[in-house]
């Protein structure tokens, strides 16, 4: 068993987010799982991570307050314990259109070697 305590979990910077503070739960360089990571981002108001797509598919779980997820072909907003699935390749925008901070859970698979 690994734990990652709250108070202990590392920040980092998530490429073209701006208003979001990230952490890291698990994976990555916080414990040994191969198969995926999880973070906690916590959105401002207006929040937002820019249109991009990942080799790697990705969940999305709102803990509290509301995000707008958009792609090309729907777009969705996302109460508290509200999810969605992002696969591989699909491009997706995500913003807090609201005055209230948001925060959400991000499951996020590892991307596939030589991707």
């Amino acid at each position: 068993m690994h734990v990652t305590r709250y108070q202990s979990a590392p920040s980092y910077e998530a490429p073209g987010h701006s208003k979001v503070a990230s952490l890291r739960l698990q994976g990555q360089e916080v414990s040994p799982s191969r198969s995926c990571w999880v973070g906690l981002s916590h959105y401002l108001p207006q929040g937002a991570a820019e249109s991009a797509s990942s080799n790697a598919e990705k969940i999305y779980v709102v803990l509290s307050g509301e995000i707008t997820v958009i792609t090309d072909s729907a777009e969705a907003t996302l109460g508290p314990l509200d999810s969605c699935y992002i696969a591989a390749g699909e491009r997706r925008t995500v913003i807090n259109r609201t005055n209230a901070p948001a925060t959400m859970l991000v499951i996020m698979g590892n991307a596939p070697a030589g991707a």
